[in-house]
């Protein structure tokens, strides 16, 4: 038999990868397939041994060995039927022949990575793994969970691990211990300036100043200027504008009222400000901690 594992959500790969190791009667046999020689096929793919009728082989990332792997095809027929190959292949090139071979033959499981797309996903899963976990997380939570930590699901996994030690899991409970992903961060940064609230704006800035990168927060804010913008020059509900953007159509609706408010002038503006911002970063050695700062107080004013 033979499982080819392929997709770059390595959570849901290791968890497919896990049950298989753990549903068989034996120790597992793991092979790095980059530094795997031709010599060394015939034993893995056609030995049995002396202590075990069935063998589980898991052979990892074969496809970067790239003369092996265009000889596997060769190889596939001659499997011993008391062996499992499971090969996991986060990206094979679907245009070779292997991989065409390889699914005439084997079963194949293709984990995709979420995105913001997938967030009522997310927020199903995760009330499903608390469960699991021996608590409850109320539809509320759920959507405040996967707003602070993202679609990643090993943070999400981390997360619920954390709730699962309290004694009761609420909206303030997870705020008070689950740390924010940073493009929650940088949202609620935005959302500050915009309301004008210059304090906050500071504030924010110093405790960001700590961990974050300053170029990288200045992308993140003018991603979020650009989405600002979209709105303010159309005449669709937010809802639909996000699904077009691929974003999550909650803080989309959240973006409206100041889109609305603000009107195509007031968003050109904005979108000014951080280009401003990114062009002095760019061709000055001014500090660009300082120009995030300059930028954001330009919004809060408007």
């Amino acid at each position: 038999m033979i499982t080819l594992l392929i997709g770059e959500n390595d959570f849901e790969t290791a968890r497919k990868l896990q049950a298989l190791v753990s549903s068989f009667d034996g120790t597992a046999e793991r092979v790095d397939g980059s530094d795997l020689e031709l010599k060394q096929l015939p034993d893995l793919l056609m030995g049995v041994s002396l202590f075990a009728t069935k063998r589980l082989v898991v052979i990892k990332n074969l496809s970067e060995n790239k003369t092996l792997w265009a000889g596997l095809a060769d190889w596939l027929v001659r499997v011993s039927p008391d062996i499992h190959l499971v090969l996991v292949e986060p990206k094979p090139d679907k245009r070779t022949k292997t991989y065409k071979d390889l699914q005439k033959v084997a079963e194949i499981h293709e984990s995709k990575p979420w995105t913001d797309r997938d967030t009522l996903v997310a927020e199903q899963w995760a009330t499903a793994e608390a469960k699991k976990l021996g608590f409850a997380l109320d539809k509320k939570c759920a959507q405040a969970l996967v707003k602070r930590v993202g679609t990643d699901q090993w943070l999400l996994m981390q997360a619920l691990e954390k709730l699962a030690v309290a004694e009761e899991v609420t909206l303030e409970v997870i705020e008070e211990i689950i740390e924010a992903n940073p493009t929650e961060n940088v949202f609620l940064l935005f959302e500050s300036a915009l309301k004008g609230d210059a304090v906050r704006v500071k504030k924010m800035l110093q405790t960001l100043e700590l961990t974050e990168d300053a170029y990288r927060l200045m992308g993140l804010l003018s991603g979020q200027a650009v989405q600002l913008a979209v709105l303010a020059v159309s005449d669709r509900q937010s809802a639909d504008v996000a699904k077009d953007m691929g974003v999550h159509p909650y803080a989309l609706s959240k973006l409206a009222p100041a889109a609305k408010r603000l009107g195509r002038g007031g968003a050109k503006k904005i979108v000014a400000a951080f280009a401003e911002a990114d062009e002095a970063a760019k061709s000055s050695a001014a500090e660009p901690w300082l120009l995030v700062e300059r930028a954001l107080m330009k919004i809060a004013c408007l």
